[in-house]
């Protein structure tokens, strides 16, 4: 039941515990029941809505930083990683394999701003060796969710008899 909930609810966060129910074919409270346990557990760790920015008139980047940092004696990474998020720029952090250890996922209102908080908070730190940078300059897909469909044409001469 909890792999199907998660499921559903990965696709459609909206859903209710009442739908949920409905489409798994049980009484919701065991559902709701399933809910709380696994918000509790923090299975469940939050629900969001995916914006196409874009569309709006709101200003912003975001950069990808590739980040290569010394593990520290008994925390390995975590100390590090829970450093980097705690920052408000930051919006997600992920320990990698291969050429550097961390990528981290910052926004701000602009460029500027962006390597203000690398040159000022990130690069500083102890524990860091080195980082690379990548503002991201349009997204196609995000989250598994295509975010604006291609508009082909047929770009043919149209030939009649």
């Amino acid at each position: 039941m909890r792999t199907a909930i998660l499921e559903m609810l990965e696709h459609d966060s909206r859903l209710s515990p009442e739908d949920l129910a409905e489409r798994l074919g049980l009484p919701a409270a065991p559902v709701a029941d399933e809910l709380g346990k696994m918000a509790d557990e923090h299975v469940i760790c939050g629900y969001h809505t995916l914006i196409n920015w874009d569309k709006t008139d709101r200003e912003f980047v975001t950069a990808l930083i590739e980040v290569k940092v010394t593990p520290q004696h008994g925390m390995g990474f975590d100390k590090i990683a829970e450093r980097i998020y705690l920052f408000d720029e930051v919006k997600s952090v992920y320990l990698m394999s291969g050429g550097f250890d961390l990528t981290v996922i910052v926004e701000g209102r602009n460029i500027k701003e962006v390597a203000y908080f690398i040159s000022d908070k990130l690069a500083p730190m102890d524990s860091v060796l080195s980082t690379a940078t990548h503002f991201v300059l349009k997204k196609y897909k995000d989250h598994g969710i295509v975010l604006e469909k291609s508009k082909k044409t047929d770009e043919r001469m149209v030939v009649s008899p």
